[in-house]
């Protein structure tokens, strides 16, 4: 019990180190870019651990329950998977057009109000009531700041695009570590039973650890939205060039160092 134990800490430790993996960081950046609230961030951070856990759990319960065997070429296109998903992630942050997409499929937030009846004279005869509705808040951002509190459900606020977003990244970045982490497991934890809950602690951990980075990654962005839009605009295109950049040079690692366009594959699962 006391070995299991210590497995088990030990997956939590590294599932939270596997969070800090650069290609990790960039992705969930380039989402951060375009949220709405500081507590959305935490939210974004733990779906997409959960994205990338069920494609961990799925493939490495394939290696340990069913000893399946991913050769190379399979597991360099895994890679290569997140280099497209990098790339793709950074041209929409640069053209605007995922400013565009999160716009057109977020919820508008409802405007605060309320009516107040005025007579008017007509002719100085008669005393007519009219209701007129007076609207609370000074621009778009104000009465998004009130979103929260007239709608109940992350659904209302969010909607199922923003909500599905981070989890569909992840279940892609999941293709590049999935495997690396079912063989480190299976090396050392030769108990499938064992194995399989190493796997979920890790996956616990990374849940977790994507959650905090992310609340703490989300900080500048928030923190620019309400201050200075052009700093904010700076740092969204900073965050598009450098998911670009970091999946072109991934690209090119995965597809010639590693042989993954050339056939001579150099392919250790990391």
């Amino acid at each position: 019990m006391g070995e299991l134990l210590g497995l088990a800490g030990i997956g939590f430790l590294l599932g939270m180190r596997h969070a800090t993996d650069a290609d990790h960081v960039i992705a969930i950046t380039t989402i951060l870019a375009r949220s709405r609230r500081f507590s959305h961030s935490t939210l974004i951070g733990a779906l997409w651990g959960l994205g990338h856990t069920i494609t961990v759990v799925a493939v490495g319960v394939a290696i340990i329950v069913f000893n399946v065997v991913i050769p190379p070429p399979v597991g360099l296109a895994m890679e290569f998977a997140v280099a497209l998903m990098l790339i793709l992630l950074g041209v929409l942050n640069l053209t605007g057009v995922m400013r565009r997409i999160t716009e057109r499929l977020t919820p508008p937030a409802p405007m605060h109000g309320h009516s107040h009846a005025h007579l008017h004279a007509h002719d100085e005869v008669a005393m007519h009531p009219h209701a007129h509705e007076h609207l609370h808040g000074h621009g778009r951002d104000r009465r998004l700041g009130h979103a929260t509190d007239a709608q109940g459900g992350l659904i209302a606020q969010l909607g199922w695009y923003q909500l599905l977003r981070p989890i569909a990244i992840g279940l892609v970045h999941g293709l590049a570590g999935s495997a690396a982490v079912a063989l480190l497991v299976l090396a050392t934890i030769h108990d499938p039973g064992a194995a399989i809950a190493y796997l979920g602690v890790f996956c616990v951990g990374v849940v977790i650890g994507m959650a905090l980075i992310t609340t703490v990654i989300g900080l500048p962005f928030m923190v620019t939205r309400a201050r200075s839009a052009d700093l904010n605009r700076w740092l969204t295109i900073g965050s598009g060039v450098l998911s670009l950049a970091f999946g072109l040079y991934l690209g090119w690692q995965i597809g010639f160092v590693d042989g993954l366009f050339t056939g001579a594959f150099h392919w250790q699962p990391a």
